[in-house]
């Protein structure tokens, strides 16, 4: 720890270079308290550089040892701390103090602060549906469910700034969305949400996502061109941008942290917050953090993580999408571990039921001072806009799962869409609960059958239908993607017009895990368990790359078709061709690709086909060969 301080002190000079667009744009961003900031933390870039080659390492190893994941030795070291393993999960080590505005976290909303080349008063609105929504807390999202294209990170980042300091035009545009909220709620639940909207404004927790350690920033590099973390541009933006106001009135700084795959990148986090803090002249553990449970190997480290943030941390959030793309790729080595349709795969399915366990075993074991930590139940991506039947169906489902998750211990839970804050909500009021801090569970335990529990799969269909599906949302994702939709609602193209089958808010996360099964069933020769008259297909006959290669032609042409409202008319000659290219490269290659945000990034605000291609082949060759991942933005202009 003290050698990487010592190496995050001693830069020198100018250590970081600002595109030349954002310099121009942005200087109520780029201040010079968050210049020095990005300063200060930059020396630290280069250890984010080994835990990422670590990453790379570790994979290749399981893969070429044929090796699953394990728990820590009990007698080891926590690296970049110094507290060991065993002491970890005893609890032996001080954590945070949950405070006053996150004790109660029934509903946390989710989203990005800002709309795709929305001016501000247009993406001002989605921080108004935020906060005007009743939920408890909201995650404006830096990362899963923000587009970056252009610019729109700095102008979410503006908008948030805007909303922190009480900006009049914020306010002016908070009024009109009020407005606009309570009509909605008098037509589906009968009754306005808003009384007083300036009150309102002030109900909700503020909490960002900042951008994981696998991810280098679009508009900032280092003084010698190499990629900048985008985990230290979206900490330094967001922290010195909004702390003093935030602590003026009184709330908590809240982030939540993804993508954490090892107690030793809990650690580095821990660092940068420690070293943020230090910096601005805060007091130790001003910075909280919840960390996304994503990443397999983290479940295996759950306490050790806990341990590693230290006074930092207050709880665990299991989400879904991204913790089974974890799955298949951490296991894209075993022949014998093959998903199967990804709508079988819920909460409740094997290796999911002994994740969820984990968790709220690892945050209701007290620490030294007898502080337990939260539980953040995962994602509704359900928006009730369709058919009085599929609403209806819809909501049911919705609520029966987050009763199932109340009743297993969760605090609380995220929704996609703020209109969803008035469904779920009531779930957790009238269990008359602040939090479950502190429920009893069983102690966690570390053996081999643990193990084996966290890749559990059972069985389920694996069909042409599942296929489709698979092939057709992967497909409108990339497009939306490259449109700027980070986060978008979808459903596959044989279900357009039909009204009794709801849009689903789909992020990065599920773009990615689609593609993973889809490789999976490919490279393994998974085999069908259904006829498929429409595509000959027999039971028992194996998912071939002939099929996949048909299927995506159809499925690609149905999109064509589509109307404007479905597919937007002008993507179709233009980023929907590279969805296409993204989609056919990742699951044909034979070597699985680490990261499918790296191929979307790569392929960002690129004009042309052709580029995007070349772009694509040259990161799964850079990959195959030496492990080598190509993440720095290539048309990042910095010059003066």
């Amino acid at each position: 720890m003290a050698d990487l301080r010592a190496r995050g002190a001693t830069v020198k000079g100018r250590a970081i270079a600002v595109s030349r667009q954002a310099r121009e744009r942005y200087r109520d961003l780029y201040t010079p308290e968050v210049l020095e900031a990005l300063e200060a933390l930059s020396g630290f870039d280069a250890r984010r550089g080994e835990l990422m080659a670590a990453r790379m390492a570790r994979r290749a190893g399981r893969a070429r040892e044929r090796r699953a994941i394990g728990f820590l030795p009990g007698d080891g070291l926590i690296e970049g701390t110094g507290i060991t393993v065993a002491q970890a999960r005893a609890g032996d080590f001080v954590g945070a103090r949950i405070p006053d505005d996150l004790r109660r976290q029934w509903i946390q909303g989710t989203g990005p602060a800002t709309r795709p080349r929305a001016g501000i008063a247009e993406g001002l609105r989605n921080v108004a549906y935020a906060l005007l929504s009743g939920a408890d807390g909201w995650m404006f999202d830096g990362e899963d469910a923000l587009g970056q294209v252009q610019t729109m990170a700095l102008d979410a980042q503006r908008n948030l700034k805007l909303m922190t300091g009480g900006d009049r035009l914020f306010l002016s545009v908070a009024e009109q969305v009020a407005g606009e909220m309570n009509a909605w709620a008098k037509g589906f639940l009968g009754r306005e949400i808003i009384d007083d909207w300036q009150k309102q404004l002030s109900f909700t927790t503020r909490i960002f996502r900042v951008r994981g350690l696998h991810l280098d920033d679009r508009h900032l590099a280092h003084a010698d061109g190499r990629g900048f973390s985008a985990s230290i541009a979206d900490l330094v933006l967001y922290v010195v941008g909004n702390q003093a106001a935030l602590r003026a009135q009184g709330r908590s700084l809240v982030l939540y942290l993804p993508k954490i795959q090892t107690a030793a990148e809990a650690a580095y986090w821990g660092l940068l917050l420690d070293s943020l803090e230090e910096h601005l002249g805060l007091a130790a553990g001003s910075i909280l953090c919840y960390v996304l449970v994503e990443q397999v190997e983290a479940c295996f480290q759950l306490m050790e993580i806990r341990a590693a943030l230290g006074c930092h941390f207050v709880g665990f959030n299991t989400g879904r999408w991204d913790y089974i793309n974890s799955l298949s790729d951490a296991y894209a080595w075993d022949e014998g571990f093959v998903n199967p349709n990804i709508d079988q795969v819920t909460m409740t399915y094997g290796y999911m039921r002994a994740y969820e366990d984990r968790v709220r075993r690892a945050v209701n074991t007290p620490d030294r001072n007898g502080n337990f930590a939260l539980w953040q139940g995962g994602m509704e991506p359900n928006i009730p806009v369709g058919s009085a039947a599929g609403v209806r169906a819809a909501m049911e489902k919705a609520l029966a799962g987050a009763r199932r998750e109340e009743r297993e211990g969760a605090s609380g839970k995220w929704v996609a869409h703020w209109k969803m804050v008035h469904i779920v909500r009531p779930v957790w009021a009238q269990a008359g609960r602040d939090n479950q801090l502190g429920r009893q569970f069983a102690p966690l335990t570390y053996s081999a059958e643990d193990a084996q529990a966290l890749r559990l799969l059972e069985d389920g269909p694996r069909t042409v239908r599942g296929a489709r599906d698979l092939i057709s949302v992967a497909l409108q994702y990339g497009n939306a993607f490259g449109r700027g939709y980070q986060a978008a609602a979808l459903k596959p193209a044989d279900f357009f017009g039909d009204d009794d089958v709801l849009y689903l808010m789909e992020d990065a996360a599920t773009g990615e895990i689609r593609l993973s099964v889809l490789w999976e069933w490919l490279h393994k020769s998974a085999a069908m368990s259904a006829d498929d008259p429409s595509s000959g297909v027999r039971a028992g006959e194996v998912f071939t790359r002939e099929l996949f290669v048909a299927l995506l032609e159809e499925e690609y042409q149905k999109l064509l078709l589509a109307s404007g409202q479905d597919v937007h008319e002008d993507s179709k000659q233009t980023t929907l061709p590279i969805a296409r290219a993204i989609v056919a490269a990742y699951v044909l290659e034979p070597v699985k690709a680490p990261w499918y945000i790296d191929l979307l990034n790569l392929a960002l605000d690129v004009p042309d086909l052709a580029t995007a291609q070349t772009r694509i082949r040259d990161y799964l060759d850079s990959f195959a060969r030496d492990g080598t991942r190509i993440t720095h933005n290539p048309d990042l202009d910095t010059n003066l």
